[in-house]
């Protein structure tokens, strides 16, 4: 367990057991490796919101909205279309093959990705965060763990998202299952 991912569990004591998801099925699906402190992070805590502004998604979860593959289904290609059609693509992914993954996003509409760029260890993937639906976009230069400890205890604020981080208690709602 990461430092970040440490600080995360001491804030918000997750009650859950762990899941031992079949991160091989779900790695062999999405056509890529996931970073450790995310499978780290998912089995702590599960698909759910942290302090009432950042969803956690998760591969199988039982709510569709939460679930980590079916929010990626056509989502890049989707980026794509309105890159075609006109609106700006962030300078991060000019390089041939690069892509995004979301791993997260917000209640107001904020999508949080993965920069995945080609030939890349998925433990060096960086943060990129997508300003409710638009053209604003935010690269920050760390992992999906140290982002979330980062601006959930208030060492850090986004320049994207809510400045209602940090909330004054923290908690954490799991998805409900179906």
């Amino acid at each position: 367990m990461n430092a970040s991912l440490r600080e995360l569990v001491d804030l918000y004591a997750p009650t859950r057991e762990a899941a031992g998801k079949d991160w091989n099925a779900v790695e062999r699906r999405l056509g890529t490796d996931l970073p450790r402190d995310y499978k780290d992070l998912v089995e702590a805590f599960g698909a759910g919101l942290f302090d009432s502004h950042i969803w956690l998604l998760e591969p199988h979860c039982e709510t569709q909205s939460h679930d980590l593959e079916f929010d990626n289904d056509g989502r890049m290609d989707d980026l794509e279309d309105f890159w075609e059609m006109g609106e700006e693509k962030p300078a991060e992914l000019d390089e041939l093959g690069s892509k995004l993954i979301s791993w997260g996003g917000t209640p107001s509409g904020e999508v949080l990705f993965w920069l995945v760029r080609p030939h890349q260890d998925p433990d060096t993937w960086t943060v990129m965060i997508n300003g409710s639906r638009g053209p604003r976009w935010e690269h920050l230069e760390m992992n999906c763990t140290d982002f979330l400890s980062a601006v959930l205890s208030g060492r850090m604020r986004s320049k994207i998202m809510s400045s209602r981080l940090p909330a004054a208690a923290h908690e954490f709602r799991p998805v409900e299952s179906s």
